[in-house]
């Protein structure tokens, strides 16, 4: 079969084509006609640069197809990839044995199984190479076969690793099984450096980045472009991407309501990216749903965020070094490094302190913050006030500003919390409960918000935007209502920057009774 570039870059005016949803293989994409962003060059320029490579990406992010495609490359499909730019490029005159390992299939989280899928998958490359297994142990078969694959064919081996992580992240809940399997791991892998002289060419993947020490210590000259700019786009659609690969699908989709879903996740490079699965689903339902979110349960983040007594809108500020975005092991994970490797939040902005450099981080999207601000709800609200928060009224209310019926909600919501229940939770902070409470409603119900907004007198508690008019909060944890809080917001005028847009602005004061565990004063005043 015939390829040509039209297959490749459909432009405006195109034919609309299959939607690649759910296919990670390479040649089915190319053999049925299905859309596909050209990632080729990104591949060409690692090949000619180096030879060993490690990329961190959330998961359904394209690491599968990515690795796929590079397999087919090696392997000399040649007529994959006419009309794209690797084509013209490569000498498809010489074909290299590529060796794959895949965890992405099975559950790690009992001891042993993830050797045993290991040694399942090498018999399974044995069986198809003709290779005689001769040894018991993973790593020593591992490093046969490629010694066997280098021999046979005369070319150096293509070793492939999808999910390299995966063995360990299943097991976290039970760190006795998730060691055991990083230390059986750290010896596979490290079989990779042992035969570097038949190895042309490494590339490994995964959501998480664990350090060398703990996991590539036997490994260390891999080459992490996780956050290399040139690669920031190897997995993901640009904007560019949207509007000529997928222009057929874009009539009848605000394209601003698209961005602001779907866009924004960024790792440093010029353009932020969309997550393809949640495109393809946009294009295939047309509807503005969580399509990403909704295909994964992070229950051991929120269970960590709430053990370690997170609030919830100090999500949207969280800074980091790029040392400690990487710090990942059973042992030490810092919620920076968790939230962002994860795909929960993702850099919005750097800063170079003398050589130093720090990042901020925030949720990428509306789909992200909304949903993942649901499922915190979930965890902080037993059942009864949870259906109340469910059912919460909030554009109505604000739409109305009708301040009365928002404190009632407010105090309803949070008289469905019983004293158990703080009791077993160990909740200390009750000032950091009550704002995650109420930030957490909001960002679930999709509004505009700025938390910890900043300005040159101090920092508001929450910001509200909302049908044309902006809602300053500020929260206090008091033994009784004072009026402490609405008197701050006057004070240090966290407002003024806002009256200058001509806009309503009204000041919200909420004190909670660290006593009576509920609201002891609410006032509204409106900015003069």
């Amino acid at each position: 079969m015939g390829y040509d570039a039209a297959m490749s870059i459909p432009h405006n005016g195109a034919a609309k084509r299959r939607l690649p949803i759910g296919i990670q293989t390479f040649r089915l994409i190319r053999e049925e006609g299905c859309y596909y962003v050209d990632k080729t060059a990104h591949i060409q320029r690692l090949v000619d640069a180096g030879r060993h490579y490690f990329l961190s990406r959330p998961r359904r992010f394209g690491k599968s197809l990515l690795l796929d495609t590079i397999k087919e490359l090696f392997e000399g499909g040649e007529e994959l990839f006419r009309g794209l730019a690797v084509h013209d490029r490569w000498d498809w005159s010489v074909q290299h044995p590529v060796l794959r390992l895949d965890f992405g299939r099975g559950s790690f989280d009992e001891p042993g199984l993830a050797a045993k899928e290991a040694l399942a998958q090498l018999d399974a490359i044995e069986r198809r190479t003709g290779v005689e297994g001769r040894y018991d142990t993973a790593p020593a078969r591992f490093g046969h076969l490629i010694e066997s694959l280098r021999e046979r064919s005369g070319r150096r081996v293509v070793v492939l690793v999808d999910e390299y992580d995966k063995p360990i992240l299943d097991a976290l809940e039970a760190p006795e099984v998730a060691r055991a399997n990083r230390n059986f791991l750290r010896g596979l892998y490290s079989v990779i450096k042992s035969c570097d002289a038949h190895v042309k060419f490494t590339f490994l993947t995964g959501v998480s980045k664990f350090s060398k020490v703990s996991l590539f210590s036997g490994l260390n000259n891999l080459q992490d472009i996780t956050l290399d700019p040139r690669y920031s786009a190897i997995c993901g659609y640009t904007e560019q991407d949207l509007e000529e690969v997928f222009a057929p699908e874009l009539p009848g989709l605000d394209r601003a309501e698209v961005r602001r879903w779907y866009n924004g996740y960024s790792w440093l490079g010029a353009e932020k990216v969309y997550n393809p699965f949640d495109i393809l689903l946009l294009f295939d339902s047309r509807r503005f749903k969580a399509h990403w979110f909704e295909t994964g349960s992070p229950k051991f983040l929120i269970d960590t965020l709430l053990r370690r007594g997170v609030p919830t809108p100090d999500l949207e500020g969280m800074v980091g070094t790029e040392a400690l975005l990487s710090a990942f092991d059973v042992d030490e994970m810092a919620v920076e490094a968790l939230l962002f490797q994860t795909g929960y939040l993702t850099i919005v902005d750097e800063e170079d302190r003398g050589g130093r450099i720090r990042y901020r981080l925030g949720y990428p999207n509306q789909e992200v913050r909304q949903s993942l601000n649901e499922r915190l709800l979930v965890a902080l609200l037993p059942d009864a006030a949870r259906r109340r928060a469910d059912d919460a009224p909030l554009r109505e209310l604000l739409a109305a500003n009708d301040f009365e019926g928002l404190e009632a909600f407010l105090r309803s919501l949070f008289a469905g919390v019983p004293h158990q229940w703080h009791v077993n939770n160990n909740i200390q902070d009750y000032e950091g409960y009550y704002a995650s409470v109420v930030y957490s409603c909001f960002a679930a119900h999709g509004f505009d918000l700025i938390p910890e907004d900043s300005s040159s007198t101090g920092r508001a508690d929450m910001v509200v935007r909302f049908d044309g008019g902006v809602y300053v909060f500020e929260f206090k944890s008091v033994k009784r209502g004072s009026g402490r809080a609405l008197a701050q917001i006057k004070e240090k005028g966290y407002a003024n920057k806002y009256r200058r847009l001509g806009r309503p602005v009204h000041l919200v004061g909420v004190e909670f009774s660290r006593e009576d565990r509920n609201i002891a004063a609410f006032e509204v005043a409106r900015a003069a």
